[in-house]
């Protein structure tokens, strides 16, 4: 009898390799001999080695790179912002220095009452967009003069005050931020000068040979 039919007579070959047990529903335990040997690991030739470390050297120059540029350019925005907000500015001092004769003669008008009506609103809103974009003025009565935000103008002596002091704003100042457009234009006291003390008089000495010698009158020989 031959293999075939060897075969053919018992049937073919069923192997279960369910993990649950149909009759009993438990988990089935693996043999140690089913379990999958771990693969060994693979040996890398020196020349794999060598490709690595150069793979490895250029990404890290490429990263440096990378970075570089990265940082180069934030410095660029910087300084590119940096200098539109300069121009900026620049171009708002030019447009507000060229509106100081305006506010001057609205502050002139407010001050002799002439400032009513459909003028007093348009002279309102130049004001406020000025102020808007930073503009303050500066310049009190009683301040102490500081030749760098003050232009004196006229000067004089006062009593009652320790120092140089502004006595009368002759036409405000105005700045933006720390940066001054135009010096306030005042008058200047300085504490009078104390009388000199006076000086006591020298007593005059007598000459002996002018003394008179009040006394007997004497007798004639």
């Amino acid at each position: 009898m031959t293999d075939e039919q060897e075969q053919e007579q018992s049937g073919p070959t069923i192997r279960d390799k369910r993990r649950i047990d149909p009759e009993t529903y438990q988990v089935r335990e693996t043999s140690p001999a089913a379990a999958p040997a771990d693969p060994e690991p693979a040996t890398v030739p020196a020349e794999g080695n060598d490709q690595v470390d150069q793979l490895e050297a250029a990404l890290a120059e490429r990263t440096a790179d990378l970075q570089r540029l990265q940082a180069e350019y934030v410095n660029y925005k910087r300084r590119v912002d940096r200098d539109r907000d300069v121009a900026r500015k620049s171009a708002l001092e030019g447009l507000v220095k060229e509106l100081l004769p305006v506010l001057d003669d609205l502050r002139s008008a407010r001050e002799h009452g002439e400032l009513t009506g459909a003028f007093k609103a348009v002279g309102d809103e130049v004001e406020r967009v000025t102020a808007k974009h930073g503009l303050e003025t500066f310049g009190t009565k009683g301040d102490a003069f500081d030749p760098h935000i003050h232009d004196a103008l006229m000067h004089a002596h006062a009593e009652g005050i320790t120092g140089p002091t502004c006595v009368e704003i002759l036409q405000p100042g105005y700045r933006i931020g720390e940066r001054v457009l135009r010096p306030a234009r005042v008058a200047v006291a300085e504490p009078s000068e104390p009388a000199a003390p006076a000086e006591p008089e020298a007593s005059v000495a007598q000459d002996p040979a002018e003394e008179t010698v009040v006394g007997e009158p004497t007798s004639g020989a």
